[in-house]
């Protein structure tokens, strides 16, 4: 079963309460987005440690519930 865009958001605040977050269903299906992420947990780490941490958030449903993830990840301007 496809996760919702709900389900998607909801895991990515609770990882990133202070984040900017935007997500794109890029084909309808629930099963492909993309997820712009703005956050200051971000500041200083090197793109591939972002992601590590996108995908840490979503607690396993990587691959599983969520099909595809294109992402978009970076620090508030000032803080990267």
């Amino acid at each position: 079963m496809p996760m919702s865009v709900e389900t998607l958001r909801r895991h990515l605040v609770d990882a990133f309460p202070d984040a900017e977050i935007a997500i794109d269903d890029l084909a309808g299906d629930g099963d492909h987005y993309r997820a712009r992420i703005v956050s200051g947990a971000f500041a200083g780490l090197p793109r591939v440690r972002q992601h590590q941490m996108v995908y840490a958030a979503l607690k396993g449903q990587m691959g599983g519930e969520l099909h595809a993830l294109a992402l978009e990840t970076s620090a508030p301007p000032g803080e990267g």
